[in-house]
């Protein structure tokens, strides 16, 4: 099992990305094996040509970047093989879109038209045959780890759970251990339970093969067989605290059941000097970049707002930022301009109070663009916890534990939560959402900034998923 950000990834998933890498690239050289095949001179001159390593890379990584998009490197979204050939073939239709407008803004990517349209009608084909063949592979080679939990506590089942909804990851639930003294039964929540005696854990582990053991005690007070654990730890079964296990099964931070201790023992958390330079650096560019490009669309935007509806294009409102301090956001007006007659309200889904242009930009988020002036005077950061109105802070410090914690760092257009949960007009979708701010917090850096923009593009770009 894989960690990327500390969050459980599927090994299929690399492994599919790493083949498909290298089959693109191997689609590429056939077409230009294909285009040359009676010309060795010429097929050795137009591969050793100084353009055709940049030119190769672009159309590898446009391509990836549309399986990506597509969810073709994302187990949960399961396909029929008809739905998966449609889906690859609509992958490279995109790709092919989006190189044609890069290869007019930048000709000196353009491949070769022959070089180019072989390896566009391979791709489709060889991709497909590729992932049958690791399906069928992964059927019959993969080995599955099994799990031992160990605890019968509410805790113990949402680990079981967890692991159950992840079976990309190819870990089996074995069963657990009742650590405690009372009337045994047979089976928690479909698993079996096996009962604990002092010195008997070796023998659980071995029978059953059990190569992880994950710790789901709420209460480890002379409960912890802390000499066994000891033992199968230097035998290499991997042992893991369940609230970190949860945290890479989910990525959130589960409050419902996590302790302080957690917090101050647990790996993350780091904060050092060079990546948050680092970080500042580039919200500065991009910010700058990003403004620059978004102008056009800005635009339009604000001509379309002004014919809709009387009131104000922008909409600029007060909001708590890094170490509690308010700033003056700014945004598209995307409500009608008495939304707020009543006092200040929640965002939900589907916002009765929004216009018909303001439900676009907010399901494409073009409603935010404006922010990339707040990213360059340095109120907020690309990535981050969504800053919130005063008004709710006040309310939701005196009932959320930990609440506090999201504003350690700069507030952003866009972050983990934003794109894993939805608007949130509940105490309760509050908590949740900073769960997932949390976890960003734990696991801060700029190659996680990298993978939450990604996505965050997916949504701009389909308007699934948005948040």
């Amino acid at each position: 099992m894989i960690r990327l950000f500390n969050r459980y990834i599927s090994p299929k998933s690399l492994v599919l990305l790493f083949l498909e890498c290298g089959l693109i690239t191997a689609a590429l050289l056939v077409a230009v094996w294909i285009r040359f095949w009676n010309d060795t001179r010429g097929m050795d001159a137009y591969i050793t040509l100084p353009a055709f390593m940049p030119q190769a890379a672009v159309f590898v990584i446009i391509l990836q970047l549309c399986f990506y998009y597509s969810d073709l490197y994302t187990p949960t979204a399961i396909r029929s093989r008809y739905e998966q050939i449609i889906a690859v073939a609509q992958s490279v239709g995109a790709g092919c879109l989006l190189l044609a407008i890069l290869y007019f803004i930048v000709p000196t990517l353009l491949l070769g038209r022959g070089v180019f349209f072989i390896s566009v009608a391979l791709v489709p084909l060889l991709v497909p045959l590729c992932r049958a063949a690791v399906d069928l592979a992964w059927i019959a080679a993969a080995p599955n780890e099994n799990v031992l939990i160990l605890g019968t506590d509410s805790l113990a089942c949402r680990v079981a759970s967890e692991l159950e909804k992840r079976s990309d990851l190819n870990l089996r639930a074995a069963g657990f251990v009742d650590l405690s003294n009372g009337v045994p039964t047979p089976t928690l929540c479909g698993l079996p339970i096996f009962n604990f005696a002092e010195g008997k854990l070796q023998s659980i582990v071995e029978e059953h093969a059990i190569s992880r053991i994950i710790v789901a005690l709420e209460d480890r007070r002379n409960a912890l067989p802390t000499r066994e654990l000891v033992r199968l730890r230097v035998q290499g079964i991997r042992v893991e605290e369940a609230h970190s296990t949860m945290a890479g099964l989910t990525g959130r931070v589960w409050l419902e059941t996590v302790k302080p201790s957690w917090f101050v023992f647990s790996d993350g958390f780091r904060r050092s000097a060079v990546t948050l330079v680092a970080k500042r650096l580039l919200d500065l560019s991009a910010g700058i970049v990003g403004l620059a490009i978004s102008a056009p669309v800005m635009i339009l935007v604000a001509i379309a707002i002004r014919f809709e509806s009387r009131g104000p294009v922008f909409y600029r409102q007060t909001r708590v930022g890094l170490r509690g301090k308010c700033f003056s956001l700014l945004k598209f007006r995307s409500m009608r301009p008495d939304a707020e007659a009543a006092g200040a309200q929640w965002a939900v889904d589907n916002d009765p109070r929004a216009t018909k242009v303001g439900s676009f930009l907010r399901k494409y988020r073009f409603d935010e663009l404006p922010q990339f002036i707040n990213v360059i005077r340095g109120d907020m950061s690309l990535v981050g916890p969504r800053p919130e109105r005063p008004e709710f802070v006040k309310i939701l410090q005196t009932q959320i534990s930990y609440y506090d914690e999201r504003h350690t760092v700069r507030p952003g257009i866009t972050g983990w939560a934003q794109i894993q949960y939805g608007y949130g007009s509940t105490v309760e979708d509050t908590i949740r959402k900073l769960e997932y701010d949390l976890f960003y917090l734990k696991n801060l850096s700029l190659f996680f900034d990298c993978a939450i923009i990604l996505d965050t593009v997916r949504i701009v770009l389909t308007g699934h998923g948005s948040r």
